[in-house]
């Protein structure tokens, strides 16, 4: 089976997402192909094809979705776009976060036609742009409070280890009797060991994880090329325990996954099917399989994010240079990684405690 890589995925699902939607998303998402991933390309279309939908249901255009006017979007009300925000919360339950997601998903849209593309005769799409009156939700969580929510979902101090250990052994051990589970457990033990492992020894995301290639790993230099956000290639560090759990997973991948060595693909899927074929592992499966191991653990709440969430906790409290700590997560912003520097600091906690009981002068 040829080896697609995510992203070609993602850009055949664009392509079957776009013949859905009006003409001029597609000139909005060709204008946005050179800055974005097909991930994000992907989100946005998906942001766009609610709102439409909405404009439908609520009798605002009476059609189909990819016959919907410029003029229908010109004609949009302040008071219309609060309701297409209030539907997002009451009805689909977005979190604010999301609302504002989608919200700025439509003002990228807006602004694009009002003050990117031009008709024929120069003029724009767009007259009047209703998106520019409409305000994001404000939200009142500071970094402080963000840290403190993060801090009981994520692995600190021995759980660290003993989570990576759990996968690796305990697992097994409390399910042998269980042939089933034993079973798909014993040929999956080194793949997700590796996963976890790299996650908690890197802080990749979840697509950069699935995304990895064989020939993206520097097995001298413990280094990993990965795509950040916006298709930025960069070098990345790992753990020495990554790499040793990476290289146990590598020596059995060709023999239980059945792979061929022309095969890309780093992390690979059970075969499947009755033809046993095997395809590059998808980042709902890795998910999945965390949930899994996160449940059995006793830490249920525990996902990819916050695995990432704890290699930077960790990482800002034994390195404490947090444009390192930026550099190696791949955040646009410094704002973003100053959240790891509010987590609670035991050293710092147990100074505050003795000024309660200073000591004898």
């Amino acid at each position: 089976m040829a080896d697609y890589s995510k992203q070609q995925q993602e850009y055949v699902k664009l392509e079957r997402i776009l013949k859905e939607l009006p003409w001029y998303i597609e000139e909005f998402i060709d204008y946005k192909r050179r800055r974005l991933s097909a991930s994000s390309l992907l989100n946005y279309c998906h942001d766009h094809k609610i709102f439409f939908n909405w404009l439908i249901t609520e009798g605002i255009y009476e059609g189909n979705i990819k016959d919907v006017p410029l003029e229908s979007l010109e004609k949009l009300t302040v008071q219309q776009i609060e309701g297409f925000l209030s539907f997002l919360c009451y009805q689909l339950g977005n979190k604010e976060i999301t609302v504002n997601r989608k919200l700025s998903a439509l003002k990228s849209l807006f602004h694009y036609l009002q003050n990117i593309a031009e008709n024929d005769n120069l003029t724009p799409y767009l007259q009047r742009n209703v998106m520019a009156k409409v305000e994001f939700n404000e939200i009142n969580d500071n970094l402080e409070t963000v840290a403190n929510k993060m801090e009981g979902n994520i692995l600190t101090g021995d759980d660290y280890e003993k989570f990576r250990l759990f996968i690796a052994y305990d697992y097994g051990q409390n399910n042998k009797d269980n042939k089933k589970i034993h079973n798909f457990y014993l040929l999956n033990m080194e793949r997700d060991t590796a996963i976890v492992s790299f996650i908690l020894g890197s802080g990749l995301r979840l697509s950069e994880i699935t995304n990895l290639n064989i020939s993206d790993i520097d097995f001298n230099k413990c280094l990993v090329r990965v795509m950040r956000k916006g298709n930025k290639e960069q070098f990345v560090y790992f753990s020495k325990q990554a790499m040793i759990d990476l290289e146990q997973y590598l020596k059995i991948r060709e023999t239980k996954y059945k792979v061929s060595k022309n095969t890309k693909a780093l992390f690979i899927s059970a075969p499947m099917g009755p033809k046993g074929t095997t395809r590059r592992m998808t980042a709902r499966a890795v998910e999945k399989m965390i949930e899994k191991y996160a449940k059995a653990y006793g830490k249920p709440s525990l996902t990819v994010h916050k695995l990432r969430h704890s290699f930077a906790t960790r990482y800002h409290n034994q390195i404490n240079d947090v444009p390192k700590l930026r550099r190696q997560l791949g955040h646009s912003s410094i704002q973003t990684t100053m959240i790891y520097t509010h987590i609670k600091n035991e050293d710092l906690k147990e100074a505050v405690d003795e000024m309660d009981f200073p000591k004898d002068e």
